[in-house]
């Protein structure tokens, strides 16, 4: 299991594991903006999530969520 209490980690294990190249200046960017964002990206981000914490994320809050910064804050409350 992977650390990803901090934004700078959890931004590493999105692009190590979605294959996408992501920064810290891409944490508040809209998901739509980032190269190579997709659908398909956001299913692939709640299972690694899910599997990695071992934390249910709740769909609606992820699907509202724009940023990846939002995401990650979806996951702390969770903690």
């Amino acid at each position: 299991m992977r650390e990803t209490d901090s934004l700078e980690a959890f931004l590493q294990l999105v692009g190590e594991e979605l294959d996408l190249a992501v920064g810290a200046g891409d944490a508040d960017r809209d998901l739509a903006d980032l190269p190579g964002w997709d659908s398909m990206n956001l299913l692939r981000l709640v299972t690694l999530l899910e599997a990695e914490t071992g934390r249910r994320l709740p769909v609606h809050a992820v699907l509202e969520a724009r940023s990846l910064a939002e995401i990650h804050s979806v996951l702390e409350r969770q903690a």
